[in-house]
């Protein structure tokens, strides 16, 4: 059977831009600078808690489990004000997924939290043609691990009892999403909602969204993978 793994920001909504903001501001009250080059260049794939931890590595800050459950606290705090507001979708992501459905089982596999995640497939309209979601709650290690990836096929594989051998195909917009993709052994199609296309050489396709695409363009792209 065939599935397609999407990331989730920067895949579904466009939202890197407030990540960034909150993440940036929650350091801020603790005395740590961090600029929008940085967070694009070394923080996209990272869950909050390696986010938080790697920050505080840099700055030479020691800090304990519970300091770091408030920052990630403050930090979902304070994006869920800024997506309140406005949580733009990636062009094209909500007829792409719903045609998907039709082809792939379908899995969303991300480092943003599940609450964050059902929120932006409501908006989108889609919840209903996504088989099985992985959110920061359900696994530890981070991308490029491919951890993620590999509990949504488990899961996507219980869900269609029977139905292996299987393929897949990962959509993603960071270069940790990419090395992740690869480790899984699937093909993987990059979107440049974060990095200009040049910097993503090493996927199999490139597009700027969705917009003009269709799913079974997705089809060269689908490789075997193990399902543990």
């Amino acid at each position: 059977m065939d599935a397609i793994i999407l990331d989730f920001n920067g895949v579904i909504v466009d939202d890197e831009p407030l990540h960034f903001a909150s993440f940036s501001d929650v350091l801020a009250s603790e005395g740590i600078p961090l600029d929008a080059a940085a967070y694009y260049a070394d923080y996209l794939g990272f869950d909050d808690r390696a986010a938080f931890r790697e920050a505080f590595r840099r700055a030479d800050r020691p800090f304990e489990a519970r300091t770091l459950a408030r920052l990630v606290a403050d930090k979902a705090a304070r994006y869920a004000v800024l997506a309140a507001r406005t949580l733009p979708l990636v062009p094209g992501a909500a007829p792409f997924v719903r045609a998907a459905a039709g082809r792939f089982a379908v899995a969303v596999a991300s480092g943003a939290l599940r609450r964050e995640i059902d929120a932006g497939l409501a908006l989108a309209g889609i919840g209903d043609a996504v088989t099985t979601i992985v959110s920061a709650e359900d696994v530890h290690p981070t991308k490029p691990d491919p951890a993620s990836f590999r509990l949504a096929l488990s899961r996507l594989a219980q869900a269609h009892p029977g139905a292996g051998p299987w393929r897949a195909v990962v959509v993603e917009d960071s270069l940790p999403g990419l090395g992740a993709a690869r480790a899984l052994g699937a093909g993987c199609a990059m979107l440049t909602t974060s990095h200009p296309a040049e910097a993503l050489a090493r996927a199999d396709v490139v597009w700027a969204s969705f917009d003009g695409h269709q799913p079974d363009e997705l089809v060269p792209l689908l490789r075997p993978v193990e399902v543990r």
